[in-house]
């Protein structure tokens, strides 16, 4: 009650000040997240809402549904580059060259929003062309509707530069270096603004009530869900439990589990810039684990698939970033791991099917019973808990003991053990 009576419209709503927070990498979680916030602020008429953000770089789809976001909000949004330290880099660039009001706090630095490929190699040369150019035009777009300096902007998109604070500030890129919150609220109190449609607003946060809004429960989930480790051991653990279902059939839990993970991490995949190749190496690692419990290879196909497994997961996912890779810390483990459990669990099955059958007539080959009536070489024999046809190659006598050879449709062959049974003849 008392966070829905902090958010409710009321008199001092004109001073309330919304606080976001964005310090991973933009992705869909980071979206989700901001959309939620400035639908908060803008439901509740705060006078503004502050994203405070610390950013490497993220995804180019999220960036521009961000961008869009941002520009289009009811109320004005100020993007602060913070703590000490942090960065508005690449995809974090454009954020805030979108801000109504653009700060940064000593210590950060902003730009490098040059568009790479996947793993940080250049683009191709026609490709680069077009997403650079495409790039450079949002940039001066976004700088240009704010009395920004579009031309410095656009040189952190073709030159890859980035700017200081203060190398930001004297190029006109950002409006104020604040040492804390408390310092650019008061540089905001009676500031008139220009709104991206143009429009002068002028900010009243002379008494400003702070309402902080975090990630809920949903924005956490698919925040973790989409971090390249989550998704990585998710698909494994897909895989295994999958496997594990189709080797024992009717165990249903692992299957249900496997079905699950798989979904989850091919919803985490199709947001992350995923190498097809790696999962390719990935497949063809488990591939030679199950190839080494029937083949003797002397350990060969073993080598063979972790290598194969270690350099598929290395290049699962594209990305210039550390933080949108699978770590090495994750892979090695989880390599050996998965190798041991695979293999594991296909030798069980291996074993389970050099058995001899225990159930139905062929389980009855071995049985040892009782002539009930004599074999000449015709009669009946007493095995398994039922009276059987049956026949020997010698005449057994009734009484005594014989081991079945061999199961020809109703009938059984038999041959005498020695031993004269307790039980009756017919």
């Amino acid at each position: 009650m008392p966070l829905l009576l902090a958010l409710a419209p009321g008199v001092w709503a004109g001073q309330r000040v919304v606080i976001l927070t964005l310090s991973d990498s933009i992705q869909p979680a980071s979206l989700r997240y901001l959309e939620r916030g400035l639908d908060v602020a803008d439901s509740s008429g705060a006078a503004v809402t502050i994203i405070e953000l610390n950013t490497p770089g993220g995804l180019l789809t999220s960036l521009r549904q961000m961008t869009t976001a941002i520009t289009g909000a009811r109320r004005p949004v100020v993007v602060y580059v913070t703590p000490a330290g942090g960065q508005a880099a690449s995809a974090g660039f454009f954020l805030l060259m979108a801000a109504d009001v653009a700060a940064m706090a000593p210590g950060t630095n902003a730009g490098a929003a040059h568009p790479v490929g996947g793993e940080g190699a250049e683009l191709a040369k026609t490709i680069a062309e077009k997403v650079t150019n495409d790039a450079a035009a949002l940039i001066r777009s976004l700088a240009t509707q704010r009395g920004r300096s579009a031309e410095w902007a656009e040189k952190a998109v073709r030159d890859s530069a980035s700017y200081t604070e203060r190398e930001a500030v004297e190029k006109k890129l950002i409006d104020i270096v604040a040492n804390d919150r408390g310092e650019l609220l008061k540089w905001l109190d009676g500031r008139t603004i220009k709104r991206f449609d143009g429009k002068p607003e002028k900010l009243d946060t002379s008494a400003p009530e702070v309402v902080v809004i975090g990630p809920n429960a949903g924005d956490k989930l698919l925040s973790v869900i989409a971090h390249p480790n989550v998704a990585y051991l998710l698909m494994l653990l897909g895989l295994v439990g999958i496997y594990f279902e189709l080797s024992h059939p009717g165990a249903i839990l692992p299957g249900v589990l496997g079905g699950v993970a798989i979904l989850l991490a091919l919803f985490a995949l199709s947001v992350l810039p995923v190498n097809y190749v790696g999962v390719l190496l990935i497949l063809l690692g488990i591939g030679f684990f199950v190839l080494e419990v029937k083949v003797a290879s002397y350990g060969l196909l073993t080598v063979a698939g972790l290598v194969s497994f270690i350099f598929g997961s290395l290049m699962l996912v594209r990305s210039p970033f550390p933080a949108l890779r699978v770590g090495l810390a994750v892979v090695l483990p989880t390599a050996v791991a998965v190798a041991l459990v695979v293999m594991f669990l296909l030798g069980r099955v291996l074993r389970s099917h050099r058995k001899p059958p225990i159930t139905g007539a062929e389980g009855l080959v071995g049985e040892v019973g009782d002539v009930s009536l004599a074999l000449e070489p015709v009669g009946k024999v007493f095995v398994h808990g039922e009276y059987w046809n049956a026949y020997a190659r010698t005449p057994v006598p009734a009484g005594a003991q014989v081991r079945v050879v061999k199961v020809d449709g109703k009938n059984l062959e038999v041959e005498p053990v020695g031993g004269v049974s307790s039980r009756p003849g017919e």
